[in-house]
């Protein structure tokens, strides 16, 4: 690659930059020509919780994301973006800390769709810390939306013009979400048949361009049991059966709705047995997080489909209860930039 990838800082009271002292420290043949966007003395801050009583990982300032690519190994490469006035305390909601996340990522984000880095991943943030800061990109409930608005606004489309939706994906199962941070009461009312049949839509595009093949797509039902015939709800026939026959007549590789009690256990590959399915559709947040969290959230990534520019995360938040012990592990992380460089590799194919 001769572009560099950007790691956003996160929540400076969490984890985040902990587990990003660690991947540099620990994989430097993953973290190899990547940066991050933040703040030095916390960075070096990090350093010294992960290597207590040791010499601590070097965390060097750059002035552009283009000097990444010529770093040494197991040095931590920190382009400073905003400033706080004083160290943010471990564990602790902090304004000051979810104003220094969205100005990371706005940056990064504005970075990439400018064409300068070749993707950024992102470090947890905290969705309270956010809403109390007063600043551009503060207001969204989390990264999705906040990148799909920059997306957007520098493309001059309107939020409908630019659908985003939230993948998350392991070794074993991947799930697309049909909606994503709203409330369950709002989620329900999100069920709809544009709604459905769009995700299916991004979900084929993204995983084709990935797989080399169109995926073989399982979509979820609503109701317990799929709705048992109506007899749980009529959403199932209503919406979501008409969706997917929609989605069938375009060519794509669509079944169901099934009962989602059992499906994720259909889909799942093991060792030397693919799953049933190459990725679910879910209709709310839990109902698809869950099964794949379940899994082990080492290995999770957030891949966010829809974008003009490649996004991944790790798939655990903040953990506030573990912040500045030096506990927390990088697994994720460092999976979500494999995964960004294998989104960028297929993107230049």
């Amino acid at each position: 690659m001769n572009q560099p990838i950007a790691i956003t800082l996160g929540d400076c009271a969490g984890i985040g930059p902990e587990i990003i002292a660690k991947a540099f420290r620990d994989a430097p043949e993953i973290t190899r020509g990547c940066f991050v966007v933040g703040d030095v003395a916390t960075l070096r801050r990090a350093a010294k919780v992960i290597d207590a009583g040791a010499i601590a990982l070097p965390v060097a300032l750059i002035e552009s994301p283009s000097e990444a690519l010529n770093m040494p190994p197991r040095c931590l490469p920190v382009l400073q973006v905003g400033t706080l006035a004083e160290p943010v305390p471990f564990g602790r909601l902090s304004a000051e800390a979810g104003k220094l996340a969205a100005e990371c990522v706005v940056w990064a984000a504005q970075a990439a769709l400018r064409g300068e880095i070749a993707a950024l991943v992102t470090a947890p943030l905290h969705k309270e810390a956010l809403a109390l800061a007063a600043t551009p990109g503060s207001h969204y409930p989390g990264h999705t939306e906040m990148l799909q608005a920059l997306a957007a606004a520098h493309s001059n489309k309107t939020l409908s013009d630019m659908p985003v939706r939230m993948m998350l994906a392991n070794d074993e199962l991947r799930v697309v979400l049909v909606s994503i941070h709203v409330s369950l009461r709002d989620a329900l009312d999100a069920v709809t048949f544009d709604n459905v049949l769009q995700t299916l839509r991004i979900a084929h595009a993204a995983l084709s361009a990935s797989l080399g093949r169109a995926p073989r797509i399982a979509v979820a039902g609503l109701n317990p049991h799929a709705g048992e015939g109506g007899l749980f709800g009529r959403e199932e026939i209503d919406i979501i059966a008409p969706a997917i026959a929609a989605a069938s007549a375009m060519g794509l590789q669509v079944s169901g709705p099934f009962a989602p009690d059992t499906l994720f256990m259909r889909a799942r590959a093991k060792p030397g047995q693919p799953g049933e399915f190459d990725a679910v559709v879910a209709m709310y947040h839990d109902q698809g997080l869950i099964p794949v969290k379940y899994l082990g959230v080492e290995q999770g990534v957030n891949v966010t489909l829809g974008l003009p520019l490649v996004r991944t995360s790790p798939d655990h938040g903040t953990a506030f209860d573990i912040a500045g012990s030096g506990q927390a592990d990088a697994s994720s992380l460092l999976a979500a930039i494999v995964m960004a460089r294998r989104l960028c590799e297929l993107k230049n194919l």
